[in-house]
């Protein structure tokens, strides 16, 4: 019995294992998905690993609810079988529907928004406990950034309805930390107000609103290290090395205290100076570019500039592919250094193609007759930059690019790409306003600098206020010939009431046409000649003064000139508008031929220069001297062509027209000579960035108006100043306080002028 028991036991174990087995597995002819809200089945559908006619087993459960879970859409998944049909249940993760964050000052929402996004925390996202557990932390790098170490965050999610919730960031800045001290151990040679002179970190001082130069941030400290490593390196200590820095804050967070401990090491001075490699251009032109020598102290400023004038002067004979490299062989014993500067000019390198992008108004030609490199000619790195210059300085240009890529297929030609953004060159405005001298003031003015992008220049003009009505016509050719000499003419009619000028009294009604040419000398010299016919009706009153009486005596009020005037112009500023360095010098003389009706000349010399001192500050030295007689039938200069100073574009703080002589009736009179400087220093707007039409100014104007060249009565001021090329005009502010003014002189603090041309 018992032997025949034990077959139908195996028989019995294998039915209930197979009958198990096969309650495992089944084939998937359906699938459902269960508890969705926003995310459709489709994407369910689209991420499952398991499809309508697969076999589905339990070992294939975990995959793919583990693929699912990936997905991130979900924070609960399980699945359940109901005959043929696979079950999916799940628990879809909330979306965000807004994100609200209050009490940041210092940081843009924007900006903290654009943070956050990049952790993956955004509107309409999926919401992720993970992901805002990062926000804290990614707020602290933000604010820690910017010296505010007592940050304080608070974060609350709200559950809304559809599944949604709401984020809210409450965020408590609390003080920036200041620069209390910082500390250079280890110098013996320079002391620390010598070496920290040279850091953009200092402590908290009266510019440091403006600067920030007392908040602390692992970016400046970085530059800093680098500057005070250049310092030592340039006077000779090579082996100067930073031994570490500590950053140490207080409890209160408020106070930082910056300790850098360096390793000064030797002086070492220069014992010979090489030169090898291929030396293409005579040893002795390359001479003249070394700007180190035997005996001198070791810099290495003077070397690196020494490798990039060797390089620059290899580029403009074609090789602008040149590599100068500075190789020193140190001494240690002797504290001597010898210095190589190895020579790879590579190949000549000429043009084969120049390309122009971006002009989609101005023609290729307007843009080709500026270029100092030609095609098909050896490249220079000079001519391509100043071909650059050029195209800026006409003023059609938001943005001049350039690009050299080397020929493909070539080792011996590159292409020379030039893209311009263009701007309006036009102008067409009518309006009515308000100047502090000329009262209220109508205006029109159609203007084209680029007329149908020909680079020729048209200008109309209607202008009329309590001093002057004017009406205008212009024409210039700025390439009448290929050889760039220009030709233009001007009409024009204008009345003038001197009274409203704060000016003698009399009026004039002025008939002028004129011609000019403009010859080019050289790339930075021009020479200008002017031709003119001016038909000019003086009127008196009662009250003009004795001046005039006499003037009008001796010469009548009618007056026919035929004018003469020569200029020079030495130009070299890198840009027309709101220059930041080089410099500009004019020479002009005007006088009226012989037999016109008043015979009379005047001579001015304006010389004014751009010293880029860092990245947003511009200092501007400018003078200017002028000098004017009669000859002939005339005795002195005509009244109404008299200098004049004071006023917000001549010496700010006085009155316009105000400075220098005064007639019989105690009105401005101007004078023969004037002699004007003006020294200031531009500077951005403060907390506002990449605004190019706007800047600032603080500045010391002098200057005087006499008979005959005399610096007695010369007036100074002070002051701060503003300029905005606004869409209708530039306007310039000025806030200036008069040094030496006296009970007779007219002073005006706050002044301003529209329409004027910087």
């Amino acid at each position: 019995m018992k032997i025949k028991l034990f077959p139908l036991l195996l028989l019995l174990f294998f039915l209930v294992s197979q009958s198990a087995k096969s309650g495992d597995e089944f084939l998937v002819e359906n699938i459902q998905v269960k508890g969705l809200q926003r995310i459709s089945a489709g994407t369910v559908y689209n991420y499952f690993p398991i499809s309508v006619g697969d076999v589905f087993s339990q070992n294939k459960a975990g995959s793919a609810i583990k693929t699912l879970f990936k997905t991130g859409f979900f924070k609960d998944i399980s699945l359940a079988r109901e005959g043929s049909t696979l079950i999916v249940h799940v628990i879809e993760r909330p979306s965000i529907a807004k994100i609200i964050i209050e009490g940041n000052k210092d940081l843009s929402s924007d900006d903290l928004t654009k943070a956050l996004k990049t952790i993956g925390l955004s509107e309409g996202k999926v919401f992720n406990r993970q992901a805002l557990d990062k926000v804290e932390q990614e707020l602290r790098r933000q604010y820690f950034s910017h010296g505010k170490y007592g940050l304080k965050i608070k974060t609350k999610v709200s559950r809304l309805t559809r599944n949604r919730v709401g984020i809210h960031i409450d965020i408590s800045e609390g003080r920036v930390a200041k620069i209390k001290q910082v500390n250079i151990v280890g110098n013996k040679v320079f002391d620390n107000e010598e070496l920290l002179e040279e850091f953009e970190l200092s402590t908290t001082n009266w510019l440091s609103f403006y600067t920030k130069d007392d908040q602390y941030s692992k970016q400046k400290i970085s530059a800093d290290l680098e500057r005070l490593r250049s310092y030592y390196l340039d006077r000779g200590y090579i082996n100067f090395s930073i031994e570490s820095t500590q950053v140490a804050i207080t409890p209160d967070k408020k106070e930082i205290y910056i300790t850098i401990n360096i390793k000064e090491g030797d002086l070492f001075v220069i014992e010979k100076v090489n030169l090898s490699g291929n030396l293409i251009i005579e040893p002795e032109e390359m001479i003249k570019l070394v700007k180190v020598g035997p005996g001198e102290i070791f810099s290495r400023k003077n070397a690196t500039q020494t490798s990039k004038a060797m390089s620059d002067q290899l580029g403009d004979e074609g090789y602008v592919f040149a590599n100068v490299n500075m190789v020193p062989e140190i001494n240690q014993q002797s504290k001597t250094v010898v210095m190589t500067f190895f020579v790879d000019p590579g190949k000549r390198v000429y043009v084969r193609r120049i390309n122009m992008s971006g002009n989609t108004k101005t023609r290729d030609e307007v843009l080709r007759r500026e270029l100092r490199q030609m095609e098909a000619s050896r490249a220079s790195s000079k001519k391509i930059e100043r071909s650059k210059a050029r195209l800026v300085r006409l003023g059609y240009f938001e943005q001049v690019d350039i690009e050299t890529p080397p020929v493909v297929g070539s080792a011996d030609q590159i292409d020379v790409n030039y893209s311009v953004v263009e701007k309006s060159s036009g102008n067409l405005s009518a309006g009515i306003g308000f100047s502090q001298t000329q009262g209220v003031v109508f205006n029109a003015n159609v203007s084209q600098d680029n007329v149908f992008g020909s680079g020729k220049r048209v200008n109309l003009a209607f202008n009329n206020s309590d001093v002057s009505t004017r009406y205008s016509f212009g024409y210039l050719d700025p390439y009448f010939t290929l050889d760039g000499v220009s030709f233009g003419y001007d009409l024009g009619y204008s009345a003038r009431d001197a009274e409203e000028a704060n000016i003698s009294n009399y009026s004039t009604d002025v008939i002028n046409s004129s011609f000019n040419f403009g010859l080019p000398l050289n790339e930075f010299d021009r020479l200008r000649l002017n031709i003119d016919v001016k038909y000019t009706d003086l009127t008196t009153s009662d009250f003009s003064s004795t001046e005039i009486s006499d003037f009008v005596t001796a010469n009548g009020s009618k007056y026919l000139t035929y004018g003469l005037a020569l200029g020079w112009t030495h130009d070299t500023l890198n840009k027309p508008i709101f220059p930041s360095s080089g410099g500009q010098q004019r020479l002009s003389g005007y006088i009226t031929v012989p037999g016109s009706d008043l015979e009379y000349y005047k001579v001015s010399y304006k010389q004014q220069y751009f010293f880029p001192l860092a990245k947003d500050l511009t200092f501007r030295l400018l003078g200017e001297v002028a000098y004017g007689d009669g000859y002939g039938s005339t005795g002195d200069l005509p009244f109404f062509e008299h200098f004049f100073a004071g006023g917000v574009r001549s010496i700010r703080g006085y009155d316009d027209n105000t400075i220098g002589p005064r007639d019989s009736r105690n009105d401005p009179f101007g004078g023969s000579s004037k002699i004007l400087g003006k020294a200031e220093l531009f500077f951005p707007v403060p907390f506002v960035d990449e605004v190019k039409s706007v800047r600032l100014g603080t500045f010391f104007d002098a200057g005087t108006v006499s008979d005959g060249f005399s610096v007695a009565g010369m007036k100074y001021s002070v002051g701060l100043s503003a300029e905005w090329l606004s869409p209708f005009g530039a306007l310039a502010i000025s806030f200036a306080y008069p040094l030496n003014a006296n009970e007779n002189d007219e002073q005006q603090v706050f002044q301003f002028s529209f329409g004027s041309g910087f």
